[in-house]
């Protein structure tokens, strides 16, 4: 593959989780070369701002009809890299070219001028706002959907206006180096609008310190402190999504069938490194005996391990594996019940782990809320199902947490379940179905506390990356001009005590 950013000096190896077999050989973009690939996507982004949307809406469907028939290479790529089933793979470049449509169809009308009221004050002036571009975005990416995830900011971004440098994680580098490939060869005359830099932390690093006029990071809240610590010394913007604890919250009237599906899916799918993943689970007592059962008898039949079924596929992070550990073997000494798998599910302990291994999956009871299973993202395929006296409870429960990105709530009545919703400080909540939202371009997408701040996708995700320039013009000349040395003090008089007057009055 070819890079595109200026060769580095040095190279790091990507290997298949799982197998520990090489895949490819990156380069390591240092300082110098973020810097150029900032420039390169700067030169191409004043002509590309310079566009109309509808212009850059057509190169963007070039870029996503090529993305589509490139779709198994892309899908492939993904899945060697992170080690997921190629299907959950075609399904992550599926919802990307839902979100990079809607994106591109929609800048045109969130971008174009509009009007603003004046108010009586000001009524013999013109107002009117219009959203800019920003300039170059820069997308710090994470590994577990490698293209999904970043995409969010960048088809938003560049439906906006803007270029992007990209660095996607040092596990998949080559993920993002087949999109910028794609990308220029749909659209030639625009080459390095969108340009990757590829290596490891130092590599984000600098791209922190370049000249982006935004950063959008995907990653543990630990490392996002890092990075903003560095964008706040040149005041640059900070975009963090950081992970979650997402609860789900089952009522004594839902189906606990498809409750029961759902969580298996939300838990379990791509070993459970989902940030809006299901880890916590919160029955009203009279239907949490059954909820579990359900759960378990759905466990127990899903195909796991190394082997081409498998339903899910090993840990794409080495050390993620004992953290799983850390938090099963903790809840367990704490009185936890272990209804399917347990410390057995995981590979032997104190092993230095170089590649990702297969974790089996592991159903929790009666957990302690304070248990780090209970506190912290525990980012495996684990699930632990408490029971609570109602929703009351239930929602308090959800609630207490660090973080607040996802959530989920099944009921018998939606209207009820959408209640329920709105009393949780999730920033996306699905009732009756898991992660529903993910697959809806429309809506903004993000948390607060430790999962972070600000919005990808929809009209807000878009204008995320613009900046809003208000515009007065004057019709014609006031009465009295309240704004010039020259009024009279008298007319200034009148004018205040007619404003105290009318405020006083509404």
């Amino acid at each position: 593959m070819t890079e595109t950013a200026p060769p580095a000096a040095s190279a790091f190896t990507v290997h298949a989780p799982g197998t520990g077999k090489p895949l490819a050989d990156h380069p390591v973009h240092g300082p110098r070369e973020v810097d150029a690939a900032v420039d390169r996507a700067r030169s191409a982004a004043t002509r590309w701002a310079a566009l109309s949307a509808a212009g850059r809406k057509g190169r963007l469907t070039l870029w996503r009809r090529s993305l589509a028939a490139h779709l198994d290479r892309m899908a492939e790529t993904i899945a060697a890299e992170t080690g997921k089933p190629v299907g959950d793979a075609e399904l992550e470049v599926v919802l990307t070219l839902e979100h990079l449509a809607w994106a591109s169809r929609n800048a045109g009308p969130l971008l174009r001028r509009r009007g603003v009221g004046t108010g009586l004050l000001a009524s013999n002036q013109r107002a009117t706002v219009v959203h800019r571009p920003l300039g170059v975005i820069g997308v710090i990416g994470p590994w577990n959907y490698p293209l999904y995830t970043p995409m969010g900011s960048i088809g938003y971004a560049l439906s906006a206006g803007n270029g992007v440098v990209f660095k996607p994680s040092e596990l998949t580098p080559g993920t993002g180096v087949l999109l910028a490939e794609l990308f220029d060869e749909a659209v030639p005359e625009y080459a390095g609008l969108l340009t990757v830099v590829t290596g490891a932390a130092g590599t984000g690093d600098a791209l922190a310190r370049s000249g982006v006029d935004k950063l959008a990071f995907t990653g543990s809240p630990g490392t996002a402190r890092k990075v903003m610590e560095v964008c706040a010394r040149s005041l640059k913007p900070f975009l963090a999504e950081c992970g979650g604890k997402d609860a789900t919250i089952v009522t004594a009237d839902a189906d606990l069938d498809a409750a029961a599906d759902a969580v298996v899916w939300g838990a379990m799918s791509n070993a459970g490194q989902t940030c809006a993943g299901v880890e916590r689970v919160y029955a009203v007592r009279e239907v949490h005996a059954a909820l579990c059962e359900k759960v378990v008898e759905r466990v127990r039949a899903l195909p796991t391990g190394p082997g081409a079924d498998s339903a899910y596929g090993p840990m794409t992070l080495p050390g993620q594996t004992e953290v799983v550990r850390r938090h099963v073997e903790e809840a367990l000494a704490a009185g936890a019940r272990a209804l399917f798998g347990g410390s057995e599910s995981l590979p032997t302990a104190g092993e230095e782990r170089t590649v990702g291994e297969f974790v089996g999956p592991v159903v929790l009871a009666d957990v302690p809320e304070d248990a780090s299973a209970m506190r912290e993202e525990t980012f495996g395929p684990t699930v632990a199902i408490n029971a609570v006296a109602d929703v009351d409870e239930a929602v308090r429960r959800a609630n207490d947490s660090s973080y607040a990105l996802g959530a989920t709530v099944f009921c018998g009545n939606g209207r009820t379940g959408a209640e329920i919703a709105a009393r949780l400080r999730a920033g996306a909540v699905s009732v009756n179905s898991v992660l529903g939202f993910a697959a809806v371009p429309g809506l903004p997408f993000g948390g607060s506390g430790d999962s972070g701040f600000g919005r990808i996708h929809g009209a807000q995700g878009l204008l995320a990356f613009t900046a809003p320039q208000s515009v007065t013009v004057q019709r014609f000349a006031p009465p009295v001009n309240l704004t010039s040395f020259t009024a009279p003090l008298a007319a200034r008089a009148r004018a205040v005590a007619m404003a105290r007057w009318m405020h006083r009055r509404r």
